[in-house]
């Protein structure tokens, strides 16, 4: 039967042994009860930027431009060329703390073993639990693309099947690592290719050891391993990454369709736009509607 909402999913989850939910949060965790005025969405975020960076009396972003390209229009007319803009932009980031839903989706992936990789570069998922920054392998360890690195109560032998907390797009901690321009995914997509579909016998399309590619003490692992669940998360055309990886993703279930996993979309109120619908039909991810967003963010987790 199919669960028609997260809170039957996440029952689903707990009466099924074969399945391996893993969460992929976005901002809108942080958007969600936020104090009236508050500055967490990156569009906001990005314009302050610009007005502070750039001799351009620019009041909002025009019409026609992604927001990755907006960061790097701004990279390329930043008259402060001595500051990080990626410093600058977690430094707006300083002040945000957990909430309540924060801990309440935390503690439902601690009590279930399932593993929270999340675009936010910020660390309020992993704040007040008491977990310790690991990483996989350190010898391979960069502030680059700290891919294996994660938030955890122990360090972990498979990442697929123990929580723990994951940054998919940098982490504050590492400036270098937040990718916030449209370079800076296109970097990403070439790493993540270069481990996908290169490298002999250890590259991901070719292994038959799912256990020992090149990528498997990474957060890759768990995208290509476990059922997925996408909650505050646009997924939207601009999301390049993300959606070229659920591209991937959705080859590597056809070469290999005995290790199919399934993914669910987990949205409120506004409408999909046709093409999102026939995207995420296109790559195998269940659209899952709620009447609103506190059928998101607090009953699944508090029953």
């Amino acid at each position: 039967m199919n669960p028609s909402t997260l809170t039957e999913l996440l029952t689903q989850f707990g009466n099924n042994p074969r399945s391996k939910p893993a969460f992929i949060i976005g901002n809108g965790i942080n958007r969600y009860g936020a104090p009236e005025g508050a500055i967490n969405a990156w569009d906001t975020m990005l314009l302050q930027l610009y007005q502070a960076f750039a001799d351009s009396a620019v009041t909002h972003i025009p019409h026609g431009i992604s927001l990755t390209e907006f960061y790097d229009s701004l990279t390329l007319i930043n008259h402060s060329e001595d500051v990080s803009l990626q410093k600058a932009f977690c430094a707006l980031m300083a002040d945000w703390q957990p909430t309540a839903h924060h801990n309440a989706i935390v503690e439902w992936a601690k009590a279930h073993n399932a593993p929270i990789l999340t675009t936010n570069f910020e660390e309020t998922l992993s704040a007040d639990q008491g977990l310790n920054l690991y990483h996989s392998n350190p010898k391979r360890f960069t502030d680059y693309y700290p891919w294996g690195s994660h938030f955890a109560p122990h360090n972990l032998d498979d990442p697929t099947n123990a929580f723990a907390i994951w940054h998919i797009n940098g982490m504050q901690r590492y400036a270098r690592s937040v990718r916030l321009g449209l370079s800076h995914y296109m970097g990403s997509v070439e790493r993540a290719r270069a481990l996908l579909h290169k490298g002999g016998k250890g590259r991901l399309f070719a292994n038959d050891d799912l256990s020992h590619w090149n990528g498997s003490s990474t957060w890759l692992q768990i995208l290509f391993s476990n059922d997925l669940v996408f909650i505050g998360l646009g997924l939207e055309s601009s999301e390049i990454f993300i959606r070229w990886l659920l591209i991937e993703r959705a080859k590597y279930f056809k070469a290999y369709p005995q290790r199919q996993r399934a993914a669910y979309f987990i949205y409120a109120q506004e409408a999909l736009t046709p093409g999102q619908t026939l995207f995420l039909s296109a790559v195998g991810v269940t659209l899952l509607k709620q009447n609103t967003y506190q059928a998101i963010y607090e009953t699944p987790w508090a029953s």
